[in-house]
């Protein structure tokens, strides 16, 4: 199956499942989970007229070239009285603008005289310097969108306009499954033939930045009754997310018990690294099998299982963002699948990491992201490549 085939029916999937829970959740607990209904502005904003600078408030009409009386100072947050004919106000940044006042003029084209009247210097107009009510936004205007996922920013709107708390979609349920004898945690002596996990370091690390909540399942053995055990006692999560155990080989015991009890919509990919990449549902629950190298696992969690998670959680955007570079590389030649190669952008181009080995998690430490080279295509260095950066995969 194709990337985008398997994307697409990810997405269908996490699309018609029965919607999550909502909850409230103040401005400080909502960081990184989804909005679930629409933010309605209670307020405009600004809520009042207000100076953008430092300097003096005035009615322009009344500036016909003869000095102005100051007669009052205004500081942000307090109230001004009416503005007289013939007068200005000394206004600092973000002040309000006084009744009867059009404009500000900057105090740095403003000559205080020995009187204490002041001189304008440049032409005034209507309007200049003036922040005007609603001028960001109108009460009543929708400022984020239901499936908006909350980042400092979001949430620091939110604040602006006086909002407390927000109602998110709960949080996703995840069992985390590793599968293989040679894994060990770390910390744990290291015997022959045995490799220390990474994965579960991993993708805990990835669910708890997406707002999933984990139920960590720890290592299953290679043994078959084990594995049908486990997959059966999950019956509370919303996913079952496991790494290894999913290619036909003998001691891959995860697709099997999937094949035989659940439903499978697919098992292997046109891609590089991660080929064995599987999802099925089993006693209901989604279950998606990621491959067991470390690279392996960056990849498919991030183009593939990634986008279900966002989706499933009611997130309007579920793929990263990406652009295009030249390549920094030749790809002489074309391969039969669609190959994420780990690499860095140097000097505006994307120069791959050396060993692409599905089992070398080094080469993401090293890199920036990810460089898509299509099936069946060459490249030359300079050619345009999509690449993908960490920094939208990860967040």
């Amino acid at each position: 199956m194709s990337v985008e085939a398997a994307l697409e029916a990810l997405l269908a999937q996490a699309e018609a499942a029965p919607a999550l829970g909502t909850e409230s959740l103040t401005l400080d607990a909502a960081q990184g989970r989804v909005l679930a209904a629409p933010l309605i502005a209670p307020l405009d904003l600004p809520p009042w007229p207000n100076s953008a600078m430092d300097g003096y408030a005035l009615r322009a009409e009344d500036l016909q070239g003869n000095p102005l009386v100051v007669c009052q100072k205004i500081f942000a947050g307090t109230q001004p009285v009416p503005l007289q004919p013939g007068c200005c106000a000394r206004i600092f940044t973000g002040a309000p603008i006084p009744e009867g006042a059009d404009s500000v003029e900057m105090q740095e084209n403003v000559q205080v005289l020995d009187d204490g009247r002041v001189s304008f210097i440049e032409p005034v107009r209507a309007g200049q310097h003036v922040r005007p009510r609603a001028g960001e936004i109108r009460q009543g205007e929708c400022v984020l969108a239901a499936g908006t996922r909350l980042g400092p920013v979001e949430l620091g709107l939110a604040a602006s306009l006086g909002t407390a708390e927000l109602p998110v979609t709960r949080r996703l349920r995840v069992a985390l499954i590793s599968t293989g004898d040679e894994l060990v945690e770390p910390g744990e002596p290291l015997l022959a033939g045995q490799i220390y996990n990474s994965n579960r370091v991993l993708l805990r690390h990835w669910l708890h930045r997406l707002g999933c909540e984990i139920v960590d399942m720890g290592i299953l053995p290679d043994d078959l009754a084990s594995v049908r055990q486990c997959l059966g006692s999950l019956q509370q999560v919303d996913l079952i997310l496991s790494t290894g155990g999913v290619s036909v080989g003998e001691a891959d015991f995860l697709g099997q018990a999937l094949r035989e009890g659940g439903e499978l919509s697919f098992w292997k990919l046109a891609i590089k690294p991660g080929k064995p990449l599987t999802f099925g549902v089993y006693n209901g629950t989604p279950v998606l099998g990621l491959p067991g190298n470390p690279a392996s696992t960056l990849v498919t969690f991030g183009l593939l299982a990634r986008p279900w998670i966002l989706r499933r959680m009611g997130a309007a955007v579920a793929e990263p963002m990406s652009f295009r570079v030249p390549a920094g590389f030749d790809w002489p030649r074309p391969g039969s699948r669609r190959e994420y190669l780990r690499a860095r952008l140097e000097k505006g181009a994307a120069v791959p990491y050396a060993n692409q080995s599905s089992s070398i998690l080094r080469s993401a430490a090293w890199a920036d992201g990810l460089v898509e080279v299509r099936e069946h295509s060459m490249l030359n260095i300079g050619d345009p490549v999509r690449f993908i950066p960490f920094s939208e995969l990860l967040n």
